[in-house]
């Protein structure tokens, strides 16, 4: 059965209403899609998507200074889309879970059918 509802002078067909979650979720999210937003840490996601690496990997392919991939890495890892684990002196990069690289493959996907 389809209720409609008159607003503004038109018929629209009645939806569900979309689950509401709490707010600290929401916020959660909110955090996720920030420490993805730099174009540096997009890169680096899509880099260690293809493999682990090492700072001096990233900075090599990357074109980046090892310093600025460290603050990229640091609030990657702080946000928990990326790990260390230490090798030697060398800490070798992941990620947490390959669903999170989707959003930033998706977003580029997204951008790059309007190319």
């Amino acid at each position: 059965m389809s209720i409609t509802h008159e607003h503004e002078g038109t018929l629209c067909p009645a939806a569900e209403p979309a689950p509401v979650h709490p707010p600290r979720t929401l916020a959660a999210a909110g955090d996720l899609l920030r420490a993805l937003a730099a174009p540096v840490r997009i890169a680096i996601v899509l880099q260690l998507l293809d493999s682990p690496r090492c700072v001096h990997d990233l900075v090599d392919t990357l074109g980046v200074t090892q310093p600025l991939i460290s603050q990229h890495l640091r609030v990657l890892k702080s946000a928990g889309v990326v790990e260390g684990e230490r090798r030697g002196r060398e800490v070798l990069y992941s990620l947490v879970d390959d669903h999170l690289a989707h959003i930033v493959v998706d977003a580029v996907a997204h951008v790059q059918e309007d190319a």
